[in-house]
């Protein structure tokens, strides 16, 4: 399977990445290559994920990545990166939704 990367997502890795580069560069970059690597494992095994209570969609995913939830859809031929945000936010409260977006 496919894993391919919706625009937000890309943007929170970057996000991330210049958050945690103010203290280290070097972390900075291996985090959010460990991030990447993470997401890209799903094209082997794509529903290992966990449901995204919030959601109420089997399709909408998650995997818990050290404080980070990588949120995103099952399709047939692919596995979307929908975002990847902190777990500590509240996805209940949030609007639009980041799988309604796409």
């Amino acid at each position: 399977m496919k894993v391919e990367w919706a625009g937000p997502a890309i943007l929170d890795v970057r996000a991330i990445k210049a958050y945690i580069a103010k203290d280290s560069t070097v972390y900075a970059s291996r985090f959010a290559e460990r991030i990447i690597d993470a997401a890209e494992s799903l094209q082997h095994l794509p529903l290992r994920g966990r449901m995204v209570p919030e959601a109420g969609d089997g399709d909408v995913r998650e995997l818990l990545f050290g404080n980070y939830r990588i949120i995103y859809r099952v399709e047939p031929k692919r596995a979307l990166v929908l975002t990847v945000i902190h777990a500590a936010r509240d996805l209940a409260g949030m609007e639009p939704k980041p799988w309604d977006v796409l």
